[in-house]
């Protein structure tokens, strides 16, 4: 065979083999699932030292017992240390709580100083638990039920990544509140794709009153912050 063939033999060799080097190489990573990204979330969740949260609500009456929104630190193992905004007595007050390893504190209206209180008196459950991996939010994470990935947008210069998904009743009513367990609650989580970080948990569900939807929507920063919590002294 002569040079000039054999160099028109390798060129035709090389351009058929471009297409296939190029798809070999050009491969871009499968796209992360709806289960995966929630697990991640879930994972930096229970590993966190500390996040600050701000709760809001939609739907909430203006009469009976409530929690209808706050802001404050959570640390592990059992630590809160905020402000609750509840519904009680036809009023909406602002209670500073602090809670420490089971016990929670309020300071409650008219009265000086902080009390020992029964959470469950101000519908509400105790705050210091909800880093909990046995019964805080990552259980929500845990336990989605026909979770879908949604819209991926940009918050804060972040790459935040939705999914929505459906929550059984019972335990949305262990780690917040329910007035009809057997009724499923619908969630829509905004999870960080970078770091994993939980930044928004909506959650829509029978909250205030059976057959009445309601929206809960929890927003997380500040993940492992220096959050130093003690109980505070009693009148």
């Amino acid at each position: 065979m002569s040079v000039r063939r054999s160099g028109i033999v390798l060129i035709s060799l090389a351009l058929l083999a471009g297409p296939v080097l190029v798809g070999c190489g050009g491969s871009d990573e499968p796209e992360e699932s709806a289960g995966d990204l929630l697990g991640r979330a879930k994972q930096h969740l229970d590993e966190t030292s500390s996040a600050h949260f701000v709760l809001d609500s939609e739907g909430a009456p203006s009469s009976g017992t409530a929690l209808v929104g706050g802001e404050g630190d959570i640390a592990r193992p059992a630590s809160f240390q905020g402000t609750l905004k509840v519904v009680a007595l036809g009023s909406t007050v602002d209670l500073q709580v602090v809670s420490v390893d089971g016990t929670v504190y309020a300071e409650l209206p008219f009265a000086a100083g902080f009390s020992v209180i029964e959470p469950a008196q101000f519908g509400i459950g105790d705050p210091g638990a909800l880093l909990d991996p046995e019964t805080g939010i990552s259980q929500l994470l845990a336990e989605a039920q026909s979770a879908e990935l949604g819209e991926e947008r940009r918050v804060d210069g972040e790459v935040v990544r939705e999914v929505t998904a459906e929550l059984p009743g019972e335990l949305v009513e262990q780690v917040l509140t329910s007035k009809d367990p057997s009724e499923p609650v619908q969630a829509r989580f905004s999870v960080a794709t970078e770091s994993g970080e939980l930044r928004r948990a909506e959650l829509t569900g029978p909250f205030f009153a059976a057959g009445e939807e309601a929206t809960y929507t929890l927003e997380l920063s500040d993940f492992g912050a220096d959050v130093e919590i003690t109980a505070p002294p009693t009148g």
